[in-house]
């Protein structure tokens, strides 16, 4: 596809442009900070490289959908699977080094002097749970909504959004991934084999879905933009956000990681907390925003197709990825410690993981589900501010066995769903048949 056959009409130059330096502007106070080696107040240092990081991590995204006119759809689809999460690995993997390197130092116990919620294993977790759950929770009922209210805008009501039958491939492989993710909180350590069949998933699902056929890319906003330049102009532009962002993360995620910790410390609120929310807010704002663009312009498929892909990565490469780093760091062959809060945030992931896929099984999710999917999210909110600290463990466990009840019902209900998405995903052919 070249830059001539895009909807050029639809193109706003000065606002993409300001778009595009808002987005570079942002990444620079803490880029100039970490480059100097000056210290702020942990507070306002935070604040300074999780800003950088987010605007880092829009231009990866623009850049990763204007580079689908010129890549082959298979390079394209490994490359923007990678890029999709990079800011949630930057920030993850940090704590998985740092979770090694105490343990290289002080052992097996990998604590730190707080509590056990708050050691370097902890929250080497903290981070990838949180971020797998907003997908879902915020994400995909997000989507559904905004395609509502956009459909409302013309006159015109919907029940559902459906996805269009090449997701079926996403589906199967985020259906194998949430059953293998069933057996991680029964363990005790993320192993090394988990790692190999975590990442093994995502590389058959990479090769899997680079068989099938390329559909043209829907651009929007500075995408869109950067699509109408001419060729050798686009990808070089391209080419240099990618590096320029991917240069911004790296440096500024170990001490956006230290800085929150720090910051946690001094205001008295829990590492753990900060670690697993407001991290990942901060590196899925623009994915988020993406899909969200989508749904609200009525192309829902496209929107809550790019969270199921994302949320595909982050079950298999991401979390599959933690130990790999972790043994690296402490120069063993050990997987990564789960303790017993930890075990408890992978068992709710997990658990909302089948009630989100036995929901879109039949590759639809209507207005009620989403609602549930939303509500159920801040349910473990709303009960953690009426119970005492020490009975958290108790209302993780309920919350997940609501989830999975309510996903074992829809199964019961459409008896076999899985089983034969999981068959058309493994075995669709490249036109979309079978």
């Amino acid at each position: 596809m070249t830059a001539p056959e895009l909807e050029v009409e639809a193109v706003r130059p000065r606002r993409q442009r300001a778009y595009l330096g808002a987005a570079v502007a942002v990444t620079l106070p803490g880029v100039v900070l970490r480059v100097s080696g000056g210290h702020l107040d942990h507070l306002v240092e935070a604040v300074m490289f999780g800003v950088a990081i987010v605007g880092a991590a829009f231009l990866l995204s623009w850049a990763a959908e204007t580079a689908q006119l010129d890549i082959s759809a298979g390079l394209a689809l490994a490359v923007l699977a990678l890029i999709a999460v990079l800011p949630e690995y930057a920030v993850d993997l940090v704590f998985a080094g740092k979770a090694g390197t105490a343990v290289a130092h002080h052992g097996a116990a990998c604590l730190a002097p707080g509590s056990p919620d708050e050691s370097p294993c902890s929250l080497a977790l903290a981070n990838m749970t949180g971020a797998n759950r907003l997908l879902i929770g915020v994400g995909w009922s997000m989507v559904v909504g905004l395609a509502w209210l956009g459909w409302r805008r013309r006159g015109q009501r919907i029940t559902e959004v459906v996805l269009d039958e090449s997701h079926s491939v996403e589906l199967a492989f985020l259906a194998l991934a949430t059953v293998y993710s069933l057996t991680l909180p029964l363990k005790r350590t993320v192993t090394l084999l988990d790692a190999v069949i975590l990442i093994g998933l995502f590389a058959a699902y990479v090769v899997r879905i680079s068989r099938m056929p390329s559909a043209e890319p829907q651009l929007v906003g500075p995408a869109l933009y950067l699509g109408s330049w001419r060729p050798t102009a686009r990808r070089l532009a391209v080419l240099t956000m990618f590096v320029g962002a991917a240069a911004v993360i790296l440096l500024c995620a170990e001490r956006f990681a230290e800085s929150l910790v720090a910051t946690g410390s001094e205001f008295g609120v829990s590492e753990f907390l900060l670690v697993q929310w407001l991290a990942p807010l901060a590196s899925e704002a623009p994915e988020l925003l993406i899909a969200g663009l989508y749904a609200w312009r009525l192309n829902s498929n496209a929107g809550l197709g790019t969270l199921v892909s994302a949320k595909v990565n982050q079950w298999t490469l991401l979390v599959g990825t933690l130990p790999l780093v972790f043994a690296i760091a402490s120069g063993s062959a050990h997987g990564l410690p789960i303790d017993s809060v930890q075990r408890e945030e992978l068992l709710l992931t997990a658990s909302q993981s089948v009630f989100a896929v036995s929901i879109l099984a039949n590759r639809a999710i209507s207005a009620r589900e989403a609602i549930a999917l939303f509500a159920l999210f801040w349910a473990q909110f709303v009960i953690g501010a009426f119970v005492p600290e020490s009975a958290h463990g108790i209302e993780r466990v309920l919350v997940s066995g609501v989830y999975l009840g309510l996903g074992s019902a829809v199964l019961l209900r459409d008896r076999g769903r899985i089983a034969t998405l999981v068959r058309e995903g493994l075995t669709m052919a490249p036109g979309g048949t079978r």
